[in-house]
């Protein structure tokens, strides 16, 4: 079961520890955020423990409104559940009660200065990416005129040698040889892994650090993946889609990416037709299909 680890969340945000047990190791198992106020009104049932903790304006001073033996009876049965950590937002002043509960359960107690809804948000989004579903592909990912595209085929058809060309055409690299992809909602976000950051590996050539060469421009962290060409060996024997009839997809994590075939040959512009490829692809999510109007006008022709 995928987890992110309190430190990474905390290293990722501006927090200040107020309270954080060095021998406590917190793992965070879902993206999801809760404000405790119905626990801190004395109602547990259905208490999603499991979630990180944050504390805003309203629970805070609800809080300093309570009886003290009555807050400090709700502190304690919050505190007892096995939180992975609670932040108040808002840099807000804590209950010296509150201290004293979280390390009575050596639960991990942290202030942020940022308002309760961004930092909520901030929160999601960045769980929501670390815990998300994930897989590596072998293949280059590109930028190709605004378009997300993933470049796949067997070792040796051409995928760098393409993706090299795109780079030097103005187009920008994301990944080269392993694509990490990971599946955010209904969208599919593509990353490079570290090691490889930036870096194209070309037979003959080598290696070759593509933001050195092309500069900065020529490079992209993270690109949404919204079409996919596979390259494969020309064969005589195959009947290729000549008009655009066909509607091919490729299945990544459960999610279906239009896909272009593009058989591959001696004397054939390979980047070019990837280029003509994006383009086409934007060209219909404008609203605009070359197929549709080429049947129109061969029906006018014949009615």
């Amino acid at each position: 079961m995928q987890y992110v680890k309190l430190e990474d969340l905390v290293s990722y945000i501006d927090l200040e520890p107020i309270f954080y047990p060095a021998d406590v190791q917190s793992r965070i198992y879902t993206p999801e955020i809760i404000r405790p106020g119905l626990q801190m009104a004395g109602y547990f049932d259905w208490f999603s423990f499991e979630r990180v903790q944050v504390m805003g304006r309203a629970e805070t001073f609800y809080l300093s409104t309570l009886d003290e033996n009555i807050r400090k009876q709700r502190l304690d049965k919050f505190f007892s559940y096995p939180i992975p950590a609670l932040i108040v937002a808002n840099d807000m002043a804590i209950d010296e009660s509150l201290i004293y509960y979280a390390k009575k359960y050596k639960r991990p107690v942290f202030k942020s200065n940022q308002k309760t809804d961004k930092l909520v948000n901030i929160l999601i989004n960045f769980l929501e990416e670390e815990l998300a579903e994930e897989t590596t592909l072998h293949g280059v990912c590109l930028e190709v005129y605004g378009v997300g595209v993933f470049i796949k085929g067997k070792s040796g058809i051409g995928k760098s040698e393409t993706s090299l060309e795109l780079i030097n055409r103005g187009h920008r690299l994301v990944a080269d040889d392993a694509v990490i992809i990971k599946k955010l909602d209904n969208d599919l976000k593509a990353t490079c892994p570290e090691l490889t950051q930036h870096l194209m590996e070309i037979r003959g050539i080598g290696i070759l650090d593509i933001k050195h060469l092309f500069g900065v421009g020529s490079i992209r962290i993270e690109q949404f993946v919204e079409l996919v060409i596979e390259l494969e060996e020309w064969d005589q024997n195959k009947e290729y889609d000549r008009i655009g009839t066909d509607e091919d997809y490729t299945d990544i994590l459960g999610i279906k990416i239009p896909t272009v075939v593009i058989p591959v040959r001696p004397g054939r512009n390979i980047s070019a037709i990837v280029e003509i490829a994006a383009k086409n692809y934007r060209q219909k999510l404008l609203g605009y299909n070359p197929l549709e109007t080429y049947n129109k006008k061969f029906r006018g022709l014949y009615n």
